[in-house]
Order: C-alpha cells, then sequence, then structure tokens
C-alpha cells in the first residue's frame, strides 16, 4: 500500500513524488521505459538543447569567430561526436533522478501503468510479467506524443518527428519542416547551423503563432540571416517519399499547389496527449475528445483519489508547468493550499536570438478590450549586446494605462530565457512598470533591456534611446 503512485516519470511525475516524499508519503512511480525522465529528458527538451549548444558553438566559429580576433582554419562538423555527446548530457541527467529517487526512497516501477480500478494498477513489465500496487492516491503524468496529420506516414527515416530528428545519422541536406512552431524552429535551427538549407511550411500567418506577433516577427528576420525560407498561410495537403527524396505538397491562399523537396521531412505541428494502455475507464477517470484527461481547478479528475497533470491534461506542455503542478497537487494532497497562476508560466524558444515570454499577448489584450501601453527597447542599443554581437532583437513591456501593473513581458534576444524569470517575479507581484524602472541594474548587462523597456512604457523614459 503506498500513499502515492505516480504514473510517468517526467518532469511533472518525478518533481510530484520527490515532493511527496518530503512530505512523509510512502511514494512509487512507474515507468514504462528503462529510464526516467520522460519526453523531457530522454527525447526533448534537454538533448535538443544539447545539440543547440553545439551547433551554436560550430557556427560562431564559422561566423563570428574572426570579428572577434580568432581565426580558425579546417573547421569541419564531427556530428557523430555531436550526437555523443548529447548522449551523455542525456545520461547524466537521466542518472541525476534515479540519484533522486533513492535519497528520497521512492519505489520506481518499471512497466507499463494501467489502471485495475481507483486503488489498484497493475504494472506490466516488458516481459510480460504483472505485478499489482495499491495507492490511497494516485496521479497520472503519462505526458504527450508528437502529433501527426492522418495523411502523412511516420515512417521514422525520411519522414519524422521530434524524436528522430535528435538521432538522425547526418546533417540533412535539405530538411522541410511542417509547421512553424517552438520544436520545429529550434530543430531546424540546429541543422541550419550546420549546413543544412531550412525550409518551413505553417498553416497561420506567422510563425510561433500563439505567442506575441513581434516575436514571430522578428524570429523570422534572425531566422531569415540563417537560411530559413517559410511558407506561411500554406496548408499541407501531401507528404511523398520516393527514395531519399520528399516532396512537400501545400495549398497557399490562393488556392495554388507548391511542391518542396528534401531529404527529409520534420512533422512538427504539436502534441497530444497520451493514455495509452492507462485503461482509465476502469477508475472511472474521464478523458475528453481531445485526449486529455479531465481534471477540475484542484487537478482531480472524476475519480476523487487520482489526479492528473502536465501534457496529458489541459494547458500549455510545458515542463515547468508539469513540475507546478506536481508539486501542487502533492501538496494538497498533505492539506496545504499551493496555487499556480497559470498566466505567469513563461513560454521560451531556445533558437538564437531566443525568444521568451510571460502574461498577455498585445493580441489578446486587444481582444479583451483592455487598455494598455507598451514600451519597446531594442537590443541594438544595448551595451552589453553590442559587445558580444547579439544585437538582433527587443523587450517589449506592456502595462495598464491606468494603474502601471505590468501585463505582459516579451522579449527576443541574448539569453532572454533566463532574463524572463525577472518578468515572472515583478508580475507575482503585481509591480509596476515604474517599479522595475527604479531598480538598479548592473551595468553592462542584457537586462538593462527590460528595464529600459519598463522607462518606455512609463512616459516614455527610456534612457539609451
Amino acid at each position: 500500500m503506498y500513499d502515492l503512485i505516480v504514473i510517468g516519470s517526467g518532469p511533472g511525475g518525478y518533481v510530484a513524488a520527490i515532493r511527496a516524499a518530503q512530505l512523509g508519503m510512502k511514494t512509487a512511480i512507474i515507468e514504462k521505459y528503462p529510464t526516467l525522465g520522460g519526453t523531457c529528458l530522454n527525447v526533448g527538451c534537454i538533448p535538443s538543447k544539447a545539440l543547440l549548444d553545439s551547433s551554436e558553438h560550430y557556427h560562431n566559429a564559422a561566423h563570428t569567430f574572426k570579428n572577434h580576433g580568432i581565426d580558425l582554419s579546417a573547421l569541419k562538423v564531427n556530428f557523430k561526436q555531436m550526437v555523443t555527446r548529447k548522449r551523455e548530457v542525456v545520461n547524466q541527467n537521466v542518472e541525476g533522478i534515479q540519484y533522486l529517487m533513492k535519497k528520497n526512497k521512492i519505489d520506481v516501477h518499471q512497466g507499463i501503468g494501467s489502471f485495475k480500478d481507483e486503488t489498484t494498477i497493475i504494472v506490466t513489465k516488458d516481459d510480460g510479467k504483472t505485478e499489482e500496487l495499491t495507492a490511497k492516491h494516485t496521479i497520472i503524468a503519462t505526458g504527450s506524443k508528437p502529433a501527426s496529420l492522418p495523411f502523412i506516414t511516420l515512417d521514422k527515416e525520411r519522414v519524422i518527428t521530434s524524436t528522430d530528428a535528435l538521432e538522425l545519422k547526418e546533417i540533412p541536406k535539405h530538411l522541410v519542416i511542417v509547421g512553424g512552431g517552438v520544436i520545429g524552429l529550434e530543430i531546424g535551427s540546429i541543422y541550419a547551423r550546420l549546413g543544412a538549407k531550412v525550409s518551413v511550411v505553417e498553416y497561420m500567418d506567422g510563425i510561433i503563432p500563439t505567442m506575441d506577433k513581434t516575436m514571430g516577427k522578428e524570429l523570422q528576420k534572425s531566422l531569415k540571416k540563417l537560411g530559413f525560407e517559410f511558407y506561411l498561410k500554406h496548408k499541407v495537403t501531401a507528404v511523398e517519399r520516393k527514395g531519399k527524396e520528399v516532396t512537400v505538397s501545400a495549398e497557399n491562399s490562393k488556392k495554388e499547389t507548391v511542391k518542396i523537396k528534401g531529404d527529409y521531412v520534420l512533422v512538427s505541428i504539436g502534441r497530444k496527449p497520451y493514455t495509452d494502455g492507462l485503461n482509465a475507464a476502469a477508475a472511472s477517470v474521464k478523458i475528453n475528445d481531445k485526449g486529455q484527461v479531465e481534471v477540475d481547478e484542484h487537478l482531480k479528475t472524476s475519480a476523487d483519489n487520482i489526479y492528473a497533470i502536465g501534457d496529458v491534461v489541459k494547458g500549455a506542455m510545458l515542463a515547468h508547468k508539469a513540475e507546478e503542478e506536481g508539486v501542487f497537487v502533492a501538496e494538497t494532497l498533505a492539506g496545504q493550499k499551493p496555487h499556480i497562476n497559470y498566466l505567469l508560466i513563461p513560454g521560451v524558444v531556445y533558437t538564437w536570438p531566443e525568444v521568451a515570454s510571460v502574461g498577455y499577448t498585445e493580441e489578446q489584450l486587444k481582444e479583451k478590450g483592455k487598455k494598455y501601453k507598451t514600451g519597446k527597447f531594442p537590443f541594438m542599443a544595448s551595451g552589453r549586446a553590442r559587445a558580444s554581437g547579439d544585437v538582433d532583437g527587443l523587450v517589449k513591456v506592456l502595462a495598464d494605462v491606468e494603474t502601471d501593473e505590468i501585463l505582459g513581458v516579451h522579449m527576443i534576444g541574448p539569453r532572454t530565457a533566463d532574463m524572463i524569470a525577472e518578468a515572472v517575479v515583478a508580475m507575482e507581484y503585481r509591480a509596476s512598470a515604474e517599479d522595475i524602472a527604479r531598480m538598479s541594474h548592473a551595468h553592462p548587462t542584457y537586462t538593462e533591456a527590460f528595464k529600459e523597456a519598463c522607462l518606455a512604457a512609463t512616459d516614455n523614459r527610456a534612457l539609451h534611446i
């Protein structure tokens, strides 16, 4: 008998298990794969960032080092070593999670977890053997998998998902990406930096369409410098493979068909909840028509003792969102009163320049009829950015016209993935643009751009532009 069983060991699941163990619960975790960490650690966030960093080093060596006074000769890509290093990074992180399970005395059961009833879970191991576990409470944290289109056959060789794209044996000559969202653009950046031609086919009128439109426009400008080409407002109608060539057919707004030929096609149109094998009905857990586990405001399912978190429930599919929900449920079960402000969960795109965002977009404020003011500051005017040579992008602050409260912060530029945390803190405490403008920021730093954007939002007082 366990106080809590967590099904799934991704960021949401393992963090929930750790917090529950810290709070004194006898805890177990069930993971279908041989390694812990879920999509994020094994085939998502961590390996993609490892390859992004490696490709960024190569790109800088090839294109910017000379300007810094560093001359290199016979520069070449050892792609096999890049992939080897990526695997080493993944293994180190996976081993770290295994250590945390032992440290917190969390039992790990390898196999597929499925409900027998509301308190009994059957674990089916790879060899077909089963064991039954009993739990007072269960958290479903089974995550998501790449989505596709019904007419596309994913052969995992030339027509691939993000998982396959991180294990290629060669650098594509021409990578065609179906979808202009975060994952596709990050993977496209890896290969564009290493010399691949990259074409992006996107149904909407801009890339990263869920983020503030200014960010999409600015990112598109930067990616074009890398050699990206974009087919916006194009609906993919077919993906056909002949040998080593793959053709994407797409229809534009004039109903004309465009054919884009490449040697690899990455299908990156988002992800969908994963509940295969869960047998949720046996525990009276409802799953909606989108494949999501239905939960209330406390993340409780239709069964009183079962909760669900992360990609398998509604909301943004982000590792840190899942972590917050994991902690939320563990603390709720312990009788505490945790909170999550979903508006203030930041989103990040790890291209270069990086894109980071929190709060409302300008489009959302217009839709709500909210009166706001805008402050912008370009990195071109930042001394630190000039020193590093990273002058693309800007910081955009949206603040309430009457109260000056910060409503949204959108950044594209160097290290904005780290910079956005200041905006999250400010907004958690309902800071005004004036509050940030009055705070001393070290000089020279990239974060001065946030202060300057806040100054610009308060009576157009930016000092350095």
